[in-house]
């Protein structure tokens, strides 16, 4: 018998996962394309945007695969965590909670960031390659590295890369 736990934690897993390689292909082959993002990250501030529009690219479809597959969950979520922190912070936050105010709140990441912190605490469960691998017995140091990770990654990237717009001041 499959426990409710397992299943739950597949579902979103696989649900998490599609999410994040939808967004990951779309900034690369849809609308404007890389470049188009490339662009979209510079108006920003996050400079240069072509390697910050390839490097959360490249790291949703990543994260969102390896959730896919159950395979290296905890780290997956922390990437999660990371992309969608910088996301967070660098765009949505400024535009209030809800997603369909202009601008589009923070709800969306806020959510998305909490569900890259439960895969680093849970993992994927026993429908996973983690378990068929033998690779899901961690525990703290695991869940709070990868929850680490993430944070550390987001914070030092926008500590070094993002030169937040200042809009010009009205006379």
């Amino acid at each position: 018998m499959i426990d409710p736990l397992d299943l739950s934690l597949l579902v979103f897993r696989l649900a998490v996962g599609a999410v994040m390689v939808a967004h990951g292909y779309n900034h690369i082959w849809g609308g404007g394309k890389i470049a188009g993002t490339g662009r979209w990250f510079e108006s920003l501030g996050m400079k240069p945007g072509w390697l910050h529009a390839w490097t959360a690219s490249l790291t949703e479809l990543g994260a969102g695969a390896l959730l896919l597959l159950g395979l290296f969950t905890p780290l997956a979520g922390g990437a999660v965590v990371g992309v969608m922190l910088v996301a967070w912070i660098t765009n949505h936050r400024k535009n209030g909670f809800f997603i369909f105010r202009p601008g589009e709140g923070y709800e969306y990441v806020m959510t998305l960031t909490a569900a890259g912190l439960l895969f680093c605490g849970t993992g994927a469960g026993r429908l996973s390659l983690d378990h068929a691998l033998d690779l899901d017995d961690f525990g703290w140091p695991t869940a709070l590295g990868c929850a680490a990770l993430g944070i550390g990654g987001a914070a030092a990237l926008l500590l070094t890369f993002w030169r937040p717009v200042t809009p010009p001041a009205s006379e």
